[in-house]
């Protein structure tokens, strides 16, 4: 794991103000995106039942094959916008918005995209 206290040099914002969104129907769970944020903002998870519900029928194709595993962020308020994640993901999965600190018309409580 890396050290999150760090704040790496190619990160262009303060921690916060950007969050990464999963589109939950491309995400495949292969975690390359996990393995290079230099802040651990991303962490791999199981899909529950009402995430599942909300996929388009290819997600839950993709979701099925690949066991419910999936990228989720549980640390938005340490991303630093480096980008490293996105570049990482082969299925172009993770968007980064504003916050809802830096943008108050963003929803604060979901930082998956169901899209």
């Amino acid at each position: 794991m890396t050290n999150a206290a760090l704040h790496p040099s190619h990160c262009r914002q303060a921690p916060g103000l950007f969050i990464p969104r999963i589109n939950r129907n491309r995400c495949e769970g292969k975690g390359p995106c996990v393995e290079a944020c230099p802040l651990d903002v991303l962490a791999m998870g199981l899909l529950g039942p009402a995430e599942r519900s909300g996929l388009s029928w290819v997600g839950r194709i993709k979701a099925l094959a690949h066991g419910h595993r999936q990228a989720f962020v549980v640390r938005p308020e340490a991303c630093a916008a480096c980008g490293d994640c996105i570049r990482a993901c082969p299925k172009h999965a993770i968007t980064l918005t504003r916050s809802s600190t830096a943008a108050p018309s963003e929803s604060a409580q979901d930082w998956s995209d169901p899209q």
